[in-house]
């Protein structure tokens, strides 16, 4: 018996095992394959010159391997791109969820604000951290800044769900004990939240981001300039152009209509980059009323 014969037979073993325990994707077809190549070896190698049947017998190995590495290590069908990244979302969620790296945050929260939207979104919004309503919930901007960046976003077209939204701090910081209302992130607590934030982008791949505030661009990209030189002008995140804009809460604060359009302003240039078309009635919203 040839030794590639002898090589069929241990393989033929291995088959046998792999059907006699219904592993999946196995193909009865292959063993026999196999038996005809050892047939062939035993009747026709006589006949048959050493070249031609080294030739034969090659291409016919190649052929077995490749149908054996299919069996015994089957690949596993491929994602698309919005299965895998809603996937690697909700990785990276069950990550957080438990993250206690900043203790003193993790004791006083009541939950991890992670993140919600669409992860295959085109246009991302960052803020700074979570409130008291969005710790309650487990949801950012559901407080009355959050319902005013929900109206936004409708205006410019979209619905909540089309866009992601996410906060750079995941929890909301700290306060003493009887205290109400919110502190800004430390520019520590920022750096050792930032990895998380980056890995959803990475995930998310936006085509537009807009940092919602002066606490949100500081946690992107380290600056302290202020707001009024900050927004309005476009930014780069990596390769992601990033458009700083006032936070909703600001908004809040001051009701003056021109603040407001220049929100609007900074709303249309998003509009713009992604390509989206422009109604009249958006380019001219609070125009007439400034």
């Amino acid at each position: 018996m040839s030794s590639f014969t002898q090589g069929l037979d241990i393989l033929l073993q291995q088959l046998r095992s792999l059907d006699m325990a219904n592993r999946p994707r196995f193909d009865q077809s292959l063993i026999d394959r196999i038996k005809g190549l050892k047939i062939e070896d035993v009747e026709e190698m006589p006949s048959r010159t050493s070249d031609s049947v080294e030739a034969d017998y090659g291409s016919s190995v190649d052929a077995v391997r490749e149908d054996a590495r299919r069996v015994l290590a089957p690949e596993e069908p491929e994602l698309a791109p919005s299965a895998d990244r809603e996937q690697r979302m909700a990785a990276l969620r069950e990550e957080v969820l438990v993250c206690i790296k900043c203790a003193h945050l993790a004791a006083f929260r009541h939950t991890v604000v992670f993140g919600v939207g669409n992860p295959s979104a085109d246009l991302m919004f960052v803020g700074e951290a979570p409130g008291a309503d969005e710790d309650l919930q487990g949801e950012p901007f559901v407080g009355r800044a959050g319902e005013l960046l929900t109206r936004i976003i409708e205006t410019m077209g979209f619905q909540r769900g089309d866009v992601y939204i996410a906060n750079v701090l995941k929890c909301r910081p700290d306060m003493p004990k009887g205290s109400s209302g919110n502190r800004q992130p430390t520019p520590e607590e920022m750096q050792t939240c930032l990895p998380y934030l980056r890995a959803q982008i990475d995930i998310i791949k936006p085509k537009v981001m807009v940092a919602l505030g002066g606490v949100a661009m500081r946690g992107l990209f380290g600056t302290s300039e202020p707001m009024k030189l900050l927004r309005g002008r476009w930014h780069s995140f990596g390769n992601i152009p990033v458009m700083a804009t006032f936070h909703p809460s600001y908004l809040l604060r001051n009701q003056a209509l021109t603040e407001k359009r220049k929100v609007w302003e900074d709303m249309l240039q998003v509009l713009e980059r992604l390509q989206v078309p422009i109604t009249q009635r958006q380019r001219n919203f609070f125009l007439s009323k400034a």
